[in-house]
């Protein structure tokens, strides 16, 4: 049994806490606020950007998980500074650092995106989370940290709520057969990384060691687009085909007004317009971990949800 350290609750944070106690690990989970303790969990209440208190909590672990991030119209002011204070944590206490990232940092492209393409985000959030993970690895090259980056598309499953595109905007109303929204065109393929393929990974790279130095990109099934994700979750629910409809630039522009949300989704509308094509076929060359099939993540997503909005009447 090893002791690891996750920073951050959010849907990975919390996945890959559970997935660790589950196998037996000590886990201790930072959040600014904290929360009860669960089974196998510890909860601890710190701002991650306290490098000195983090430290503390971080001593004798094997890994630290930076899962964490600001509120999303706030990543470009704080980010920096969190991803400082975890690595000088990594440092102090030679605990592997294990970095969720996502694939902002590659900016607009017109392949399936691979680990080695450039870092060129155009916009202010890819930039900041290309530059973070360029820290940690300065570091790790520099024989300060162990550091491994591992990389997800948008975010799909039981425990994505609010930040999903494929979850609170889209799941209720299907659920009821209601049409359903979608940033951008609703027909472009699109990579979904199911959140407990997330966790697995982050929990097998941290004790890999040729796995680290590096970014690697999740294990993801192949790409659907939103009405084709719709339809199969629809077919599920048995509730009927339901209609799709992008959400028209006007809508969005109107909405960024009084939605700090909507307003910073102006940034990265590219990932929607087109194909937005994850290969991670590197990572299955090296490692056992694999995407888990399309129908089980739609079954066990549909059923997640009832069972929530259930419990929510």
């Amino acid at each position: 049994m090893n002791s690891h350290v996750v920073i951050g609750f959010g849907p990975a944070g919390a996945a890959t806490a559970r997935l660790l106690a589950e196998r037996g690990h000590s886990v201790k989970v930072v959040t600014a606020s904290g929360r009860a303790p669960e089974p196998g969990i510890e909860h601890v209440a710190l701002d991650a950007r306290d490098t000195g208190r983090l430290t503390e909590v971080a001593r004798g672990a094997a890994a630290l998980y930076h899962c964490a991030a600001p509120p999303y119209h706030r990543w470009a002011g704080e980010w920096p500074a969190l991803v400082a204070s975890v690595c000088a944590a990594a440092e102090a206490t030679g605990a592997v650092l294990v970095m969720l990232g996502n694939l902002y940092g590659y900016g607009p492209v017109d392949v399936p995106m691979t680990e080695d393409l450039p870092l060129a985000a155009t916009g202010p959030k890819g930039r900041v989370r290309a530059a973070g993970w360029e820290r940690a690895r300065a570091l790790h090259e520099q024989g300060r940290v162990k550091a491994v980056e591992v990389r997800a598309s948008d975010f799909f499953g039981p425990g994505v709520t609010d930040g999903g595109h494929l979850a609170a905007r889209v799941v209720p109303p299907l659920l009821r057969g209601k049409p359903v929204s979608a940033l951008g065109d609703p027909d472009a393929p699109h990579s979904w990384t199911y959140l407990p393929d997330v966790a697995r990974a982050l929990a097998e790279v941290a004790g890999e060691e040729r796995a680290w130095g590096r970014a690697w990109h999740v294990p993801t099934a192949p790409p659907l687009s939103v009405r084709e994700m719709a339809g199969r979750m629809a077919a599920e629910a048995g509730t009927g085909p339901v209609a799709v409809r992008g959400l028209p630039p006007a809508v969005l522009g109107i909405g960024s007004l009084f939605s700090p949300l909507l307003r910073e989704l102006k940034e990265i509308r590219y990932q929607f317009d087109r194909p937005f094509v994850v290969d991670a076929s590197a990572y299955e060359a090296a490692f056992t971990e694999r995407a888990t099939p399309v129908d089980e993540q739609v079954k066990a997503t549909v059923a997640w949800w009832r069972e929530r909005l259930a419990a929510a009447r």
